[in-house]
Parts: structure tokens; sequence; C-alpha cells
């Protein structure tokens, strides 16, 4: 993670609280409460935040087409879509209700506000069985 050392989401100083996870939820039913999959090994809260953060963005975007209004967005995740749901976090815990209507009110202006991947905690596994 060197290139990362100086963003303060992966901050070594800041300690991730034992359980810190995000679960993310298809929230088209199919996997009924259960989690389609629980993301671990974040460095921080803000790391999971950011993650959840960007994750439920694209998902947004994934649903919406174009001239959509913003209630039909909404509409559409949360039929199709798949929510992400910070757990070990306390109160510090991002949550999509924050921000969920404006995402459908408006695109991202910057194409990174839906990179999740580039902060997935999974992606530094990958490119360790890679070496």
């Amino acid at each position: 993670m060197s290139d990362d050392a100086d963003d303060p989401i992966f901050s070594e100083a800041i300690s991730a609280p034992t359980g810190l996870a995000v679960r993310i939820l298809d929230l088209s039913g199919a996997n009924g409460s259960d989690p389609l999959e629980v993301v671990r090994g974040f460095v921080s809260v803000e790391h999971a935040n950011a993650f959840a953060r960007r994750y439920v963005r694209d998902s947004v975007e994934r649903c919406r087409t174009a001239g959509m209004a913003p209630d039909q967005v909404l509409e559409a995740w949360f039929a199709y879509g798949e929510d992400a749901e910070v757990a070990g976090a306390g109160d510090d815990a991002w949550k999509s209700a924050t921000e969920l209507h404006a995402f459908a009110e408006t695109r991202p202006a910057d194409p990174e506000d839906r990179n999740w991947r580039v902060l997935d905690p999974r992606r530094e596994e990958d490119d360790e069985e890679e070496e």
C-alpha cells in the first residue's frame, strides 16, 4: 500500500475495530436477508465507509437508464440494486440512506466516485498472490 500511504483512508495509525466489515445486500430479495458477501480486511472505519459509499454509488448508476427521474432511479435501485452496510463501526458507520436521494438526483461528476474496486481490501490479497 505504499502509493496509498498519504491517504488517511489507509492510515495505519487509525486501527480498524474488531469485526469491521461491509455487508453487500441484494435488494431484489434473491438472497433473503442474508448478504451476498461480506468484505473484510479494511484498515480503518474510513476505508470501509469509502468502499461502501462507492459501492452503493456504483449500484445506483448501474440501475439508472437515460431519461429516468430520480424517483424512478430509486425505484429501480430498490428493486434490482445492491446496498452496502458497514458493520462493526458503530455510530461512525456510513449509511446509504444519508446520501441515496442525492445519488438518485445527480450522476457523479467524477467516475472515481464509483470506483469501489480500488478500495477493495481483497485487491491487496489478489496482488500478493500474483507476486
